[in-house]
C-alpha cells in the first residue's frame, strides 16, 4: 500500500510540475483581473468614505462607481460648490485615473 501511495504522490508531483507553466500563466491573468476588481472596489470604498466623513459633502446622496480607475459620480447635491468639492476630493484618491461626473446634478 505504501508503494502505491508513493507512486501516486510522485505522479501528482510530476503532473503539477509539468502543468506549472500553463497554470502559472492562467493564474497570473486571473490575479490581474482580481486585482483590477479589488482596486476598483477599494477606490469606490475610499471615495465613499471620504464623502461620508466630510461635513461639506452630502455623502449619502452621491452614488460612486469605479471601472478601470475611472470614478463615476451620480446623484443630486444642493450646490455647485458641493459638486465641485466632491469631484476634487474624488480626484485626490490614490488610483483614480479620471472622474465622470455628468450624473452628479445640483438642485439649485
Amino acid at each position: 500500500m505504501k508503494t502505491l501511495t508513493r507512486k501516486y504522490a510522485g505522479l501528482a508531483v510530476l503532473t503539477a510540475l509539468l502543468g506549472m507553466p500553463l497554470t502559472h500563466a492562467v493564474a497570473n491573468e486571473t490575479m490581474s483581473e482580481v486585482q483590477d476588481v479589488v482596486s476598483d472596489s477599494w477606490i469606490t470604498s475610499k471615495v465613499k468614505s471620504v464623502f461620508l466623513s466630510d461635513v461639506n459633502i452630502s455623502g449619502l446622496d452621491i452614488k460612486v462607481e469605479t471601472v478601470d480607475g475611472v470614478v463615476a459620480l451620480s446623484g443630486e447635491v444642493p450646490t455647485v460648490a458641493e459638486r465641485d468639492l466632491a469631484i476634487a476630493k474624488a480626484k485626490e484618491i490614490k488610483g483614480v485615473k479620471g472622474i465622470a461626473a455628468d450624473g452628479l446634478k445640483t438642485s439649485r
